[in-house]
């Protein structure tokens, strides 16, 4: 009789045990969401690095711009200056 409640109540147990447990479809659906996420993490992180290249290239596009203006506005004092101390000649104007 011992043996028998014995092999009963590890037979529960064991049965207990298991169907506690997660099923397979469960397990599934976790490891799809980790994955999902684990994406959509990549692709914020994707996004802010190309919203962080573009701002880094307008920066560089306005310098460049400043710069091309300020060299154009040097060479043309410079053409003035030439032209005041006698150098080349001042352009006909239309």
């Amino acid at each position: 009789m011992k043996k028998v409640l014995s092999i009963v109540a590890i037979a529960s147990l064991a049965i207990a045990t298991v169907a506690c447990g997660p099923s397979k479809a469960e397990l599934e659906a976790k490891e799809k969401a980790k994955q999902d996420s684990i994406a959509a993490a990549a692709a914020a992180d994707s996004a802010k690095a190309a919203a962080e290249a573009a701002v880094a290239q307008a920066k560089a596009d306005s310098i460049k711009a400043v710069e091309a203006k300020a060299a154009e506005e040097a060479a043309l004092a410079a053409h003035e200056d030439s032209v005041k101390k006698g150098l080349i000649k001042a352009p006909k104007k239309k």
